[in-house]
């Protein structure tokens, strides 16, 4: 079956001019994209992937190489941020410097904004593709039930939207045990858990300051004061961990970023190559 697969994809390619096979992409790099290949222990978060041990070797059988790792941290948010990045955060805001939940009221402009900031920001990135205004309009559609504005943030330097970042509701921890049936109790356990109980867990999938300011004095700072906010507004609502996913395997400043807060590599996301002959 994987081979018939590949095989029928790879002549799919081939027919139109290719010479080159890279994936797992869902439709594009914005996307989900990588195969599962280290983490299998714990299960997927909201939008992530999951898939059996055995099929990065199948797949590697049959000619293709990594081409790229991406990782997936985890960050305890019950506790604040290590002693050396809080004392940066906590002498208080720079001057020209603002924090801001996200405005619901304004929240297709802000998307906007965000998806301007994205693309601004990850632009260097391997493999960046930026995206359409049809894929932010999709996006701001597709988030809006899952968006808690205590858990968005946006960060702006005199006056101007210069960062953000976005906390997901771990969606999948209320639904685990669902097996996909909301009826005729499932969707009243679901109400419960998110509405009552509260979820612990949560996903940071889109983060980004604008490049103009990222390598400045304030900017530099904004990484960090953005996840102070939205990990002690996490904390409050009862969050314990939250996943920022994913992160190029070469992309030191991220890496830094990260490593610095006190998150730790816990999943490893693989984007495999082949050249056809």
């Amino acid at each position: 079956m994987f081979a018939a697969l590949f095989a029928a994809a790879e002549a799919w390619l081939r027919e139109r001019g290719r010479d080159r096979a890279l994936g797992p992409f869902n439709l594009s790099i914005n996307e989900e994209v990588g195969l599962l290949v280290e983490g299998h222990e714990t299960p997927p978060m909201v939008l992530m992937g999951h898939d059996p041990a055995f099929t990065g070797r199948r797949i590697e059988d049959l000619g293709y190489a990594k081409a790229k790792d991406i990782f997936a941290y985890l960050a305890d948010t019950t506790h604040d941020l290590p002693d050396r990045v809080l004392e940066r955060v906590r002498r208080g805001l720079p001057e020209g410097v603002a924090v801001r939940e996200l405005d619901m009221a304004r929240y297709d402009q802000e998307v906007r904004e965000l998806t301007t900031i994205l693309n601004d920001a990850w632009a260097d990135n391997w493999g960046f593709t930026p995206t359409t205004e049809a894929e932010t309009a999709q996006l701001a559609k597709a988030l809006k039930p899952l968006i808690d504005k205590r858990l968005t943030w946006f960060a702006e330097i005199d006056g101007e939207t210069a960062g953000f970042i976005v906390f997901l509701p771990n969606l999948n921890e209320a639904i685990r045990d669902l097996k996909g049936r909301l009826l005729p109790f499932g969707w009243a356990k679901l109400l419960w858990r998110l509405k009552v109980k509260g979820l612990k867990t949560a996903r940071v999938p889109l983060m980004g300051v604008r490049r103009k300011f990222a390598r400045t004095p304030r900017g530099v700072l904004l990484p960090f004061l953005l996840m102070d906010a939205g990990a002690s507004a996490a904390r409050k609502l009862g969050y314990q961990r939250a996943e920022l996913s994913w992160i190029l395997e070469d992309n030191r400043p991220m890496n830094h970023i990260l490593q610095a807060a006190g998150a730790q590599v816990y999943k490893t996301y693989r984007i495999y190559e082949k050249a056809l002959a």
